[in-house]
């Protein structure tokens, strides 16, 4: 190999791979539990919704997040803090992995066999008896309650092992030039685990195919816990040997020498504190508004595809096997994207690339919407091409979810963080504590209010779809409208408009800004 060669080779692995050799001893422990995390994470998002959509409807969702998952997330970070004052980090990571691991191992092997002695039919037959149609949804969490901590605890996993835990405890150990290069990796990692936990979920549905529905999903239920039990032992197991081999070695880590360099923590702002800082910068209010209309716009798609799903397949490892494929997509287009996103965003305008996220989520949001609503006119086509409608409803909003998460990780996350980069100390550190105050709460949180109200009202999810479609196109517009806003008033705060137009040699004035 000649020494062009081996420059080349050298500057490639670099860029592909920027670690030096001696940092694998810490690395690798981290990217165990990143992949471990994030394969835990995928088995519970698929499962969980397996489980509500087959066993009740995808109506009883809006319900669970509203009412269970952000009640308990606040519970949960209650007891977080209390705990924190008392033991040490490490024992914290166990005693809060813990109740995750003993709960879903007992959930498939004890909890579910035993799910028709658990669960009160008698009563909710009752509550249904006296209580609106519309709330069959919520009527239905309480009847399968196993089912509903189920659901809440694997959107507990997302938030507080994977966000709260693995980020928390790397941003402790991992040192500023190295988070620049092991973040990314990181990342890489989270998607990689997707596609091979797709797979998994796809095998173990597929099993048992001349059992009865309900031995089969027993089966497979078993296999998807057993993983996840076999995944988190991993987790704690890489955590326990990053403590005892690697954080006690000051190559690695240092507490008096990092801590003191780690930055300070974000102001803890309350609600009405945020939304008054909020409302003192059009700038902030427009990032704001980005965050919302993009939580919003997935929340509406997401429970109208989620019935179209139970339509389609009726059991439940038919929805599982299709949950697989799924994830194995998601992951596969969100690495290529990271790739594309970033050509993106060097090649392109802020503004260029900060708006192909909403046009990406309001074409395919009309797309899947039309096939919703107007079935009636599209089954001869449908079956021109020898599908249905429902399928090809089921197809636009796998795309869809696929496009509005991949474009999220590769253009909506980096153009939201660099649209701080203009602003002042001030602006930057509590503008962006403001926002993941009520930006992010309203954006998870809005389009389950809105299918609370709605469907106690309308009477179902069926009669609510027109009205989800119509606030989804709202949103987009409102999304897309801020995007240019903020694009004037970044180009100007950066000089970026002005740093791309050519001299103007013509003696004509230029024309006044609006």
């Amino acid at each position: 190999m000649t020494e062009n060669s081996q420059a080349s080779f050298g500057k490639l692995r670099s860029i592909i791979w920027p670690v030096h050799t001696f940092e694998l001893r810490k690395l690798i422990p981290m990217l165990i539990m990143a992949f471990c995390i994030s394969f835990n994470y995928t088995i519970l998002r698929d499962t969980k919704d397996t489980i509500i959509v087959s066993a009740i409807s995808a109506e009883a969702i809006p319900f669970l997040k509203l009412w269970g998952t952000v009640p308990c997330a606040i519970i949960f970070m209650l007891i977080y803090s209390k705990l924190s004052n008392i033991l040490s980090k490490e024992n914290l990571f166990y005693v809060t992995i813990a109740p995750f691991i003993v709960f879903f191992g007992l959930f498939s092997y004890v909890i579910y066999p035993l799910r028709d002695v658990l669960h009160p039919h008698a009563a909710a037959d009752y509550l249904q008896t006296i209580l609106p149609h519309g709330l069959n949804g919520l009527i239905g969490c309480f009847r399968n309650w196993t089912y509903s901590i189920f659901y809440i605890g694997s959107e507990l996993w997302g938030s507080a092992v994977l966000s709260l835990m693995f980020w928390g405890f790397a941003n402790e150990i991992v040192r500023t030039n190295e988070a620049k290069r092991f973040y990314t990796i990181f990342t890489l990692f989270f998607n990689i685990a997707l596609m091979f936990s797709g797979p998994c979920i796809y095998y173990f549905s597929q099993m048992g195919a001349d059992l009865s529905s309900e031995v089969r999903w027993q089966i497979t239920l078993n296999y998807l816990m057993g993983m996840f039990v076999v995944s988190s032992l991993a987790i704690v197991a890489a955590y326990w040997w990053m403590n005892k081999n690697v954080l006690t070695d000051k190559r690695f880590y240092d507490p008096e020498v990092d801590s003191g360099k780690k930055k300070k923590s974000k102001p803890k702002l309350s609600i009405v504190d945020s939304l008054k800082f909020l409302a003192s910068s059009k700038y902030l209010r427009n990032i704001a508004i980005l965050v919302i209309g993009y939580g919003m716009s997935i929340n509406l798609v997401e429970v109208i595809w989620k019935s179209q799903l139970k339509l389609q397949f009726p059991t439940e490892n038919e929805l599982s096997a299709f949950m697989g494929i799924f994830s194995t997509c998601t992951g596969f287009i969100t690495i290529l994207m990271t790739f594309v996103g970033g050509n993106i965003i060097r090649k392109t305008s802020w503004g260029t690339s900060a708006i192909m996220t909403p046009i990406a989520l309001m074409v395919t949001g009309v797309m899947f919407f039309a096939f919703v609503l107007f079935k009636g006119y599209l089954e001869g086509f449908a079956a021109s091409i020898g599908t249905t409608t429902v399928f090809m409803a089921v197809l636009v909003g796998m795309f869809q979810n696929i496009a509005s998460k991949s474009t999220k990780y590769s253009l909506f996350d980096p153009t939201k963080e660099m649209a701080y980069i203009p602003l002042d100390q001030e602006s930057k550190v509590k503008g962006k504590a403001a926002i993941d105050v009520v930006g992010a709460r309203l954006g998870k949180s809005g389009g389950s209010l809105f299918y609370n109200v709605l469907i106690p009202v309308l009477g179902g999810l069926a009669a609510v779809t027109p009205f989800s479609a119509v606030l989804m196109v709202g949103v987009i517009f409102a999304w897309m409208s801020s995007t240019r806003s903020l694009n004037t008033q970044y180009n100007e705060l950066t000089g970026e408009d002005a740093a791309k137009k050519p001299a103007d040699t013509s003696s004509e004035p230029a024309p006044a800004k609006a």
